[in-house]
């Protein structure tokens, strides 16, 4: 199991720093990975590699997640991201990349091409925040009383991470999988950096732009694991019927983690798509 994965270069964004790195030949056709919570670009890791033969791929940690910055009063809201977004397309150089973003990584794109002047070639939309209502009874307990579960002991706080981070995956994830992702959260400032990020984000980001998804006019691949137990499959469906000829591939036997569940048939079908 090829697990390393470091981000070897940071950028000084609104938000903190933010670890990123590239893959891939310069000039090369360019596309910029986005995760989701709460995860960082570790995810993107067999995905990256795969791409990276013959295009440039842009990976990065978004503030408050990963490698990058954690500070208390961070603004880690995901209007705060899609601003960061921007920002960071720009400081690259790229003007319409194409665009591959998971779970609240979608919102974050969204939002940046929406609200916040990006432009993109493509878009890929894997089991994405993006319609509502959205958010676990977990996840929507966590963001209610962060300061309660933010005096969890350690290795209390880091058993409900590690639980829930796990359940992303229909599969069943690797046990070093699975301690990459728990990992930054479970140092001093990650602690508090896990709740905080649940509780600055709520629908309402959503809100602000799900009635606009009629006006993409840019190619859409929408791709979403069948098993998915925390944005069911069905929000796939309608979410490709919102946006104008968006295409659907339903990946089977996966779950939210489509990354770690299905590598393979997620990096081919993202390779088909970019390739028209």
């Amino acid at each position: 199991m090829d697990d390393h994965w470091e981000l070897g270069r940071t950028f000084d964004s609104r938000a903190g720093e933010v670890r990123w790195d590239v893959l891939g030949d310069e000039g090369a056709l360019p596309v910029v990975l986005v995760h989701g919570t709460p995860f960082s670009s570790y995810v993107w890791r067999d995905i990256a590699r795969a791409l990276g033969a013959g295009r440039r791929v842009y990976v990065w940690d978004l503030p408050g997640y990963g490698a990058s910055a954690m500070y208390d009063g961070q603004d880690v809201s995901l209007a705060s991201q899609g601003r960061v977004f921007e920002e960071l397309l720009a400081y690259w150089g790229l003007d319409a990349p194409a665009v591959v973003a998971h779970d609240f990584g979608g919102c974050v794109a969204l939002r940046a091409l929406l609200l916040e002047g990006a432009r993109y070639g493509r878009l890929v939309l894997v089991d994405p925040v993006a319609l509502a209502p959205w958010g676990s009874p977990t996840y929507r307990l966590l963001g209610a009383h962060p300061d309660v579960f933010g005096q969890l002991p350690p290795q209390l706080h880091e058993a409900l991470v590690r639980t829930y981070v796990a359940s992303a995956s229909h599969r069943g994830l690797h046990p070093d999988v699975l301690d990459r992702l728990v990992a930054p959260w479970c140092t001093e400032a990650g602690r508090p950096a896990f709740y905080r990020q649940i509780a600055q984000n709520d629908q309402r980001f959503t809100d602000e732009i799900q009635g606009r998804y009629g006006e993409l006019e840019l190619p859409v691949l929408i791709c979403w694991g069948t098993e998915d137990s925390w944005i069911p499959v069905a929000r796939g469906h309608e979410l490709a019927a919102a946006v104008p000829g968006a295409r659907l591939r339903l990946i089977e036997g996966a779950g939210h983690l489509v990354q770690e569940d299905a590598p393979a048939r997620l990096a081919a079908e993202i390779g088909r798509f970019l390739a028209v």
